[in-house]
């Protein structure tokens, strides 16, 4: 009886482990590892390698596992049979067979499902950070002592692999736990919103956040200043392109300040040209992350947008482009209009209801 005992305490014992060990393992975030690792210390070593060979201690803790139910499945028997043998038992006037050894193994399965399964694995998901030093540093003497079985378990997951190096996490991954953070009070609104817009903004291009032709402020370079600036008294943008002889014609574009400096020191005759700065371009189609790194990198604040046949599309200049990132509109104390491109819209809608290419819907009437 006391071998049978100790047989079913060593397989549970061993069996809580394992469980206790995987979900421990299984549940440490990759942003744990980091932490731990810039920390210092054998701890971040250790989970860095077995996050990055997750096959290893696995392994080793299926290995263990199993050599724990089969010779506690084997030493219990026998020590049950040994102890009880087999007989009869009465009940209700029949006589019937009555196994030990299949009794002690019914209670030895609902034993490991509940003392080696069911609480181990709870313990290991909840308290994994807890248990994280413990976890990493007894699974490296198990993955020693069973090296060549471990050895074996890996060659064989290896040749069953089909992908290798394969993130598990994608971008609708991100986001969905951008959304669940909000929900659950981790990110605030404005800060989901923005991890959310960081994570599809290399799907937007120059095309969708540019301010149209039709609605752009330009000049003409033989300009005076000082008859732009009469003219313009109110202007509220502080980087206006430069044509020559027409709009599709960009040259460049003079700065504000720069205007209202030359006013100031006498050279308002002079024309726009002589402040004219060089302009950036770009196509339709330009990925917003490669522009916000290129006018990182130029240091500038606008570029100009460039369709098919090398005609001006639109302009682009650094707050759209942070104002995409933000998901929302920066509007200054003189900006009468948010959204450029809402206003062009509506312009051409006009135009097009002067011209007669449509009718303006009637109250109740579908557009």
């Amino acid at each position: 009886m006391g071998l049978l005992l100790v047989f079913a305490s060593i397989s549970i014992i061993f069996s809580f482990l394992c469980s206790i060990w995987e979900a421990a393992l299984l549940s440490i975030t990759h942003s744990f590892v980091e932490q731990k690792r810039k920390e210092g210390g054998k701890t971040g070593k250790l989970l860095k390698r077995f996050k990055e060979n997750i096959d290893q201690p696995l392994s080793a803790i299926l290995t263990l596992n199993t050599i724990a139910h089969t010779a506690g499945a084997i030493g219990v028997g026998a020590m049950a049979g040994q102890a009880f043998g087999a007989g009869n038992i009465h009940f209700l006037g029949y006589e019937l067979p009555f196994s030990a050894e299949a009794m002690i193994g019914t209670l030895m399965t609902l034993a490991i499902l509940i003392l080696s399964e069911i609480i181990p694995k709870t313990l290991g998901a909840n308290y994994w950070r807890m248990l994280a030093p413990f976890t990493v540093k007894s699974l490296e003497v198990i993955i020693w002592i069973l090296w060549p079985l471990v050895w074996l378990s890996q060659i064989i997951t290896k040749r069953l692999k089909k992908e290798k190096g394969r993130s598990i996490f994608s971008r609708a991954d991100f986001t969905a736990m951008a959304e669940i953070g909000e929900k659950e009070g981790i990110f605030q609104q404005n800060e989901s919103r923005i991890i959310q817009n960081l994570l599809r903004f290399h799907t937007i291009d120059a095309q969708s956040i540019m301010t149209p032709r039709t609605v752009i402020q330009a000049a003409d370079l033989e300009t005076k200043i000082e008859d732009f600036f009469h003219a313009n008294k109110l202007m509220r943008f502080s980087r206006i392109p430069v044509y020559k002889d027409n709009k599709d014609n960009i040259e460049g574009f003079v700065l504000k300040d720069e205007i209202l400096a030359s006013i100031i020191n006498g050279n308002g005759d002079a024309p726009l040209k002589q402040i004219k700065r060089d302009i950036m371009i770009i196509g339709q189609k330009f990925p917003l992350p490669e522009l916000f790194d290129k006018m990182l990198e130029k240091r500038e604040q606008i570029a100009m947008v460039v369709d098919d046949f090398g005609g001006l599309a639109g302009i682009v200049t650094m707050e759209d482009v942070i104002e995409t990132l933000l998901g929302m509109e920066i509007v200054d104390e003189l900006d009468g209009t948010e959204d450029m491109q809402l206003l062009a819209r509506e312009n051409w809608e006009k135009r097009a209801q002067q011209l007669g290419l449509f009718t303006q819907p009637s109250d109740g009437e579908d557009e």
